[in-house]
């Protein structure tokens, strides 16, 4: 019989090249990394794995028992979703951490929906104000935009366009910018310090161009507080297109697009999870919101730049 810890090192490793990767990423040290494997070996009896130069590479017997360690890897998820799915109570306590943009409405409504079918559930939701470190590899998440190596599991849910925009009347007083490079010449404001280092516009037929705005007078840390500041006319700014397309539901003509042909990178929405099987709560609350994705945010996929 496999030990699936055992099981679980060696496909990481196969996975990784490495064996302190791995071990971040199980959250486990690299000596019991090690140990697992040599057990497996010594089960199997032949070695399954060599070092060659900085890397962990696969013997022929490991390249062979590989695609078995995955199928025995499957057959143990399924057997637990199988045993869960037994279970008729779904309850417990989740925490989950939300980047400020989503915690008025489409998350709220995942939230509550997700409540009602599952009373015997407690929803903790904290707003998140950085992305995730290495370290929080037992934190669930869901963000918005790029997301470094944190040993969590990343799922893109989908991606946001963005545009310029700015209010009517600071167009009329200013000018529209016909171009990214004119954006030095017209009060910005900023989220977060996110232009500090410079913005890259994309466009079809004259590819990406590299931007510094002014520095920004008006520097916030929250989309709703961002988005407010632009549409009372205090200067030009980077928007997600579906969250002014929600706004102007409610406040029709404070916002207007500038450089339509001219975009910025598109923003993933990232759901972040820690590897392996979760609790029966949790596999159902991530159902639920991949369930409940915006249609926009998987038709918005103009551009993904690095």
């Amino acid at each position: 019989m496999y030990d699936f810890d055992e099981l679980a090192a060696f496909a990481a490793v196969m996975e990784d090249g490495s064996l302190a990767r791995s071990a971040m990423r199980l959250g486990v040290s690299k000596s019991t990394l090690s140990r697992r494997i040599h057990q497996l070996e010594h089960h199997l009896g032949q070695p399954l794995l060599r070092r060659q130069s900085n890397r962990m590479i696969a013997t022929e017997a490991g390249e062979v028992f590989l695609r078995y360690c995955h199928q025995l890897q499957q057959l143990a998820q399924q057997s637990h979703q199988a045993l869960d799915e037994l279970k008729e109570v779904v309850s417990g306590e989740i925490t989950v951490h939300v980047h400020s943009m989503f915690l008025r409405g489409w998350f709220t409504s995942c939230a509550e929906a997700f409540l009602a079918r599952y009373p015997g559930v407690r929803l903790d939701v904290r707003t998140q104000g950085a992305v995730p470190s290495v370290g929080d590899n037992r934190t669930l998440c869901l963000w918005l935009g790029r997301v470094p190596e944190c040993g969590l599991r990343q799922e893109i849910l989908g991606r946001l366009s963005r545009r310029l925009y700015a209010h009517p009347d600071y167009l009329a007083r200013r000018g529209e910018p016909l171009h990214p490079r004119e954006l030095a010449g017209h009060d910005w404001v900023d989220l977060l310090g996110d232009s500090q280092a410079g913005l890259a516009f994309y466009h079809d037929q004259a590819g990406i161009v590299d931007v510094a705005p002014s520095p920004s007078r008006l520097r916030v840390d929250q989309y709703t507080m961002h988005i407010d500041a632009i549409a009372r006319g205090r200067g030009l700014g980077v928007l997600p297109d579906w969250m002014v397309a929600r706004r102007e539901q409610a406040h029709p003509g404070e916002l207007v697009a500038c450089l339509e042909t001219w975009r910025p990178a598109d923003l993933p929405v990232t759901l972040l999870y820690p590897f392996g099987q979760q609790p029966r709560r949790v596999t159902r609350f991530l159902e639920v919101l991949r369930q409940s994705v915006p249609p926009a945010w998987q038709r918005d996929r103009h551009l993904a730049m690095a």
